[in-house]
């Protein structure tokens, strides 16, 4: 596929653990296919209706969100400069994975916060700066209806996000928004769903660059190696 409408930078996982991540949201970004959802009992509503937003997306740590590119600037670049910058970035090592109720919606999360992985991805989001184009009115006005606190709608205006830098939260989203009861439930029955795969260790030894499609859902691009 070779037309894309945004860019960005994830984590994208490996092996059984992205399988299941990938068959639980009904989407494989890296095959670019549909997955059948497992059936599973005791959940909110459905695999379908939980998954619907981040369905899209595939499963993913955001380290780059999604952004269009630049005036003067085109994929062929990014890709150039997306090689060179992750080949010159360490690889972070995590102890693990944990799946966690995050306000309404549920994720996987590293057991505890890790300040090389937030540096990588403050790394990312500086590095390739240059390819992002600002976003519009339409889009701060949206970002700013979840009512961000001073630091994050500089962080927007800075970076197009409000969620980088010091803000960052590394996650890898497994839900819509739910109440916190029914959200705190979902997240006691992912976690024994995904408990046989999930990693431990978890490295972050590769990047992935991913595509949004005409139809929004997101097309893994190219992995990279972390090798500095």
């Amino acid at each position: 596929m070779s037309e894309f409408t945004r860019y960005a930078i994830y984590m994208l996982p490996q092996g059984a653990f992205y399988q299941a991540g990938a068959a639980w949201l009904g989407w494989d970004a890296e095959a670019g296919a549909e997955r059948a959802h497992p059936v599973l009992d005791g959940l909110p509503a459905t695999p379908e209706e939980i998954t619907a937003t981040p369905r899209k997306y595939g499963f993913h740590g955001t380290i780059k969100p999604p952004f269009r590119l630049a005036e003067g600037t085109s994929r062929a670049e990014l890709e150039t400069a997306a090689e060179a910058l992750l080949a010159s970035l360490s690889p972070v090592q995590l102890p693990g994975l944990v799946i966690r109720r995050l306000g309404g919606f549920v994720a996987a999360v590293p057991e505890r916060p890790s300040a090389g992985l937030a540096d990588l991805a403050a790394a990312v989001v500086r590095g390739l700066d240059r390819f992002r184009a600002p976003p519009g009115e339409a889009e701060l006005a949206r970002r700013r209806k979840s009512g961000l606190s001073r630091r994050q709608d500089a962080l927007l205006e800075a970076w197009g996000y409000p969620y980088v830098m010091e803000e960052f939260r590394f996650h890898l989203t497994l839900s819509g928004h739910f109440a916190e009861a029914e959200a705190e439930a979902l997240a006691g029955r992912l976690t024994a769903h995904f408990a046989p795969v999930l990693p431990r260790p978890f490295g972050v030894d590769t990047l992935a660059l991913m595509g949004e499609a005409q139809d929004g859902r997101f097309h893994l691009i190219h992995r990279y190696t972390l090798a500095g």
